[in-house]
């Protein structure tokens, strides 16, 4: 457990965590992909479901990313680090294939745990 706190750049994850939550503020709004990735995830049906429990869980979600990267950058495994993102991407897509998402909709959601994972590994590289 120790392996787990000691050494990591917690600077680093609070930023990195922070920025990449903004990200998604920008990745999924209507200026970038939201309109199309709305329309593909069948965004009406849900139209009227509270937007708060999925933020908390996109916020504590990225937190624990963060840190997974944070402590992948303590033993110096950046490989490990993209290998994390690539498998959760991974597993994105497949959801969204099995709830009948559209490409475009499974392509926006998959490739932003890769863009949070680079902001998160920069993060930990420029701090």
């Amino acid at each position: 457990m120790e392996a787990l706190i000691t050494g990591v750049n917690w600077l680093a994850v609070i930023v990195g965590a922070v920025a990449a939550y903004a990200l998604g503020a920008v990745w999924y709004g209507d200026m970038l992909f939201g309109k199309k990735w709305k329309a593909g995830i069948g965004a009406s049906a849900v139209a009227n479901m509270p937007m708060m429990p999925g933020m908390l869980a996109q916020a504590f979600g990225t937190f624990f990313l963060a840190w997974v990267i944070g402590v992948t950058e303590t033993t110096n495994s950046i490989g490990l680090a993209i290998l994390i993102g690539i498998t959760i991407a991974a597993l994105i897509k497949a959801s969204g294939f099995f709830a009948g998402k559209t490409k475009y909709a499974i392509f926006v959601e998959s490739s932003f745990v890769i863009a949070m994972v680079a902001v998160m590994i920069l993060a930990q590289a420029v701090l």
